[in-house]
């Protein structure tokens, strides 16, 4: 896992490998069972989350009681639910495994402390945070424009295995699309 996160970072800012050990070091290490809830709506966020291994998805539930799927996140990505996490608030959504999946945590104090002693590890959040601004932006201002047939084109195109571990609901949900239309697409 420590080779896992250094590819990782070194992708954005290298670090030698005495940073990596004390970063490294202010990690732990959970697995989390199919359906186990990283984070549930109503609590605050306290930690970022590193998938080593697994899928997980964010998600809320709209006033008709519908589950609402923002965002999903895979191997190598980091996952938080942002606002929580920042302004110390309850959460207004959850984050939940949707295959078993490992990841690194880290809390908001040992990561403030970190920035402190390794102002380079504050660039590689800010990069990661920015990409993630970009592809949230990106599905607000183009993604939810295209017909419902170029959105799921797209999905698949851009993550090819990702619609094999994910159920068909769950991606109609994200696609802002009814299971039925799904499986009409998937016919086609």
């Amino acid at each position: 896992m420590k080779n896992q996160i250094k590819k990782h970072f070194s992708r954005y800012v290298e670090f030698n490998d005495i940073e990596i050990d004390e970063i490294f070091s202010k990690l732990t290490h959970k697995t989390f069972e199919k359906k186990d809830f990283l984070l549930k709506e109503g609590q605050i966020c306290k930690n970022n989350f590193f998938l080593t291994s697994g899928l997980v998805r964010s998600f809320y539930i709209d006033k008709k009681g519908n589950e609402k799927i923002t965002q999903f996140a895979l191997e190598n990505w980091w996952v938080t639910n942002m606002e929580s996490y920042i302004k110390s608030v309850p959460s207004y959504s959850s984050i939940q495994a949707i295959e078993k999946t490992t990841v690194l945590i880290i809390d908001k104090i040992a990561l403030e402390k970190l920035f402190k002693s390794f102002p380079k590890l504050e660039k590689y959040f800010r990069m990661i945070t920015e990409n993630m601004l970009i592809a949230i932006q990106r599905r607000n201002d183009i993604y939810l424009q295209m017909k419902s047939k170029d959105r799921y084109d797209n999905l698949i195109q851009n993550f090819p295995d990702f619609t094999q571990r994910v159920p068909q609901y769950m991606i109609a949900s994200y696609l802002e699309i009814t299971p039925e239309y799904l499986s009409e697409l998937r016919k086609k």
